[in-house]
């Protein structure tokens, strides 16, 4: 499956820049949500760990998760519910566990039938929708940790999963706030990182979202404010979605506010 290769390219780019940081920096705390990047860390290394159990089936999901399911019904944040399942784990020794774990994930997907249904937390979804998800939240997590390090992350092609997932889940942004969904969707056309043009739905020419894929990957996964992208976007329906896209499971998100995220400045030498 190359989206699970994909997910390895992606934690691999991620791992690259914090192979070298020392200790203290892991607990530098980055624009999103004031998670150190060791909380991000730790919140890759849960639900790779959790996606690699819904393969061996649904019973070893359901035990893996039970856990941190009661956490969450018991109000702790998605945040706090990876702490025990953590135990102290943190630091340089975290990044290792994490690397390897990712790994392993990737391994384990890399070998599945991609039309596999697998149990999450939400609705169950496919083998390679679920690995897809590993990819994406390895990227939007690793915005971050770009961000506050103050380094450009070299994009490439495989950033066209993240931005099927973005235009897939145009339903789900709205029906996740209880909002009627805009028929028909938007024509969405997407230049990747290597020039290459992709294209989703029905042409249209009044209702449109045209520009970087990763600018468009951005905004779904709320990294960035659609306002400081450069993305050209035409109707009410377009508008509209770019405002509250939101590519990943749980409630309603609001995304960052215009100036919120940025890369900062130069990385500490």
């Amino acid at each position: 499956m190359q989206q699970a290769e994909d997910f390895r390219a992606e934690s691999r780019a991620l791992a690259a820049i914090l192979e070298n940081l020392p200790e203290t920096e892991f607990h530098r705390e980055t624009q999103f949500k004031a998670w150190t990047i060791d909380h991000v860390l730790g919140h890759l290394h849960l639900f790779n760990a959790a996606a690699e159990a819904s393969l061996q089936g649904e019973d070893a999901f359901a035990a893996f998760i039970a856990p941190v399911l009661q956490d969450m019904q018991a109000g702790r944040s998605i945040l706090e519910c990876q702490f025990p399942w953590l135990d102290g784990l943190s630091g340089r020794a975290l990044f290792a566990a994490w690397q390897e774990g990712a790994e392993r994930c990737a391994d384990a997907f890399a070998a599945a039938d991609p039309k596999a249904r697998l149990k999450w937390i939400g609705p169950e979804m496919s083998a390679l929708s679920s690995v897809t998800a590993r990819q994406m939240e390895t990227w939007a997590h690793g915005q971050e940790v770009f961000d506050l390090l103050g380094l450009e992350r070299q994009e490439h092609d495989r950033i066209r999963n993240i931005a099927h997932l973005g235009v897939a889940t145009y339903g789900w942004s709205f029906r996740n706030r209880a909002l009627d969904v805009p028929e028909p969707a938007p024509f969405v056309q997407l230049t990747g990182p290597s020039g290459a043009v992709w294209e989703w739905n029905t042409p249209q020419d009044a209702v449109y979202v045209k520009g970087s894929a990763v600018e468009f990957a951005q905004v779904v996964t709320q990294v960035r404010s659609i306002a400081d992208t450069g993305l050209r976007v035409s109707g009410t329906a377009a508008e509209i979605w770019m405002k509250i896209a939101q590519c990943f499971a749980g409630p309603p998100e609001h995304p960052p506010r215009k100036g919120a995220r940025y890369r900062a400045g130069p990385a500490k030498s």
